[in-house]
């Protein structure tokens, strides 16, 4: 992925800080919409040393007012149901041999 195609998202945490995220990943499961996103301070360090660092799962949904907003899987089934699509989607694009 290059440096255009990166999607960055300001997200507030519970306390009211705002935290920049990278979105790594998206799928539709189960006609829900879902993110994998990983913080973008992480994402340069992975980057730059060519690892991987933990994400964070994240679903989509309609506020009151019918706007976007990004909230997180409370539910342990429908978590582990879509980080499992999630880490075989990310394990499918790992080049082992270096091409």
């Amino acid at each position: 992925m290059n440096e255009n195609e990166r999607e960055f998202f300001t997200l507030v945490d519970e306390d009211g800080s705002e935290i920049e995220f990278e979105k790594i990943g998206e799928i539709t499961l189960n006609e829900k919409v879902y993110f994998a996103m990983i913080p973008a301070e992480a994402a340069e360090n992975a980057q730059n040393d060519g690892g991987f660092c933990e994400y964070v799962v994240l679903r989509l949904e309609k506020d009151e007012n019918g706007e976007d907003t990004l909230v997180s899987v409370d539910d342990d089934d429908e978590f582990d149901n879509v980080a499992d699509v999630f880490d075989d989607m990310f394990s499918e694009e790992i080049d082992y041999d270096g091409n």
